[in-house]
């Protein structure tokens, strides 16, 4: 059963948290602002900062369908839009022409009819729904190339398909669309003018000890307290790429299977391949300075804790 959209800010929170995902206020408002716009939300972000999730989040807490374009260098419109079931086409072709039926118009229009068609993501994402307009996440949009930014402008400016053999197939509402993009490189202004925007950054150490929480919910309070610290000053360090926070819930859950209750040297370096996903990342960090900044994270976490008794 599907569920009403939002009406408010706090509504939008409330929908957020329910599913599990921490939102900052900022991030609310512009989501709510997108669905009671019916504008695409264009999310940008480092890797694991949870862009694609939120998408993940709509789609079960609305009751909506979740259509998912992974994109990926090369991508076409054969793969993302549509495409003609050429064998089933050929098929049909032979059996004509056994049947002696050589009407090569009435043949042409005949295996050019909706049911030779394939149907790709987005002209999935404008089909009628009876659970309402899915959720379309068009997800690491910069991992595409100009052409198909180009290619989308029209779906998300009137939220039609073009087919040529057919003609144009358009939304009769339109889906709930979440961009994403990791910032490898720079999408068209066109393309985001069409869009509502937002920057989803790191956590801060509150907001990510209630991510913690709320993914882990069994987690030792003193261990999640040492790893959100340990990782918020990681995340200071000149590393090649900083941890985001599914690295922070794989961490924690990785610690939490080996029944640790608190940090400790050991535990960190033999660990970190589920915090950091670089060779030169994790040397650098393994051993001396890990050590150090657990003593500073010990002393950080003390300090909190005097001041909360």
């Amino acid at each position: 059963m599907s569920t009403a959209l939002p009406q408010s800010i706090e509504d939008t929170l409330a929908l957020l948290n329910s599913a599990g995902y921490v939102a900052d206020r900022s991030l609310a408002t512009t989501l709510f602002l997108a669905l009671k716009m019916g504008r695409p939300l264009f999310l940008e972000g480092e890797v694991g900062v949870g862009k694609t999730e939120i998408a993940k989040v709509l789609s079960a807490s609305l009751g909506r369908r979740l259509v998912r374009l992974q994109c990926y260098e090369g991508l076409d419109v054969s793969s993302a839009v549509y495409e003609w079931n050429y064998s089933r086409q050929m098929i049909e072709i032979r059996l004509a022409e056994a049947a002696g039926e050589i009407n090569r118009d009435k043949l042409s229009t005949d295996i050019f009819a909706k049911e030779f068609l394939i149907e790709r993501p987005l002209l999935q994402a404008l089909r009628a729904d009876d659970q309402g307009p899915p959720v379309l996440l068009i997800d690491e949009l910069d991992r595409t190339d100009e052409p198909f930014e180009a290619y989308l402008l029209e779906i998300l400016s009137d939220y039609q398909i073009s087919i040529p053999e057919i003609g144009t197939i358009k939304a009769a509402q339109p889906p709930i669309v979440i961009i994403t993009s990791n910032r490898t490189r720079e999408i068209h202004d066109a393309l985001k003018r069409r869009c509502l925007y937002h920057w989803v950054d790191y956590p801060s150490a509150e907001r990510e000890l209630k991510i913690v929480a709320a993914k882990l919910p069994g987690i030792n309070s003193q261990l999640s307290n040492e790893l959100v610290a340990f990782v918020q000053r990681l995340r200071q360090q000149d590393l090649f790429k900083l941890p985001g926070v599914a690295e922070t819930l794989d961490w924690a859950d990785s610690l939490t299977q080996l029944d640790k209750v608190a940090l400790d040297g050991d535990a960190i370096d033999n660990t970190l391949g589920a915090l950091l996903k670089y060779q030169d990342d994790i040397a650098k960090i393994r051993g001396s300075e890990a050590a150090l900044l657990l003593e500073q994270v010990k002393s950080e976490v003390s300090e909190l804790e005097a001041m909360s008794r």
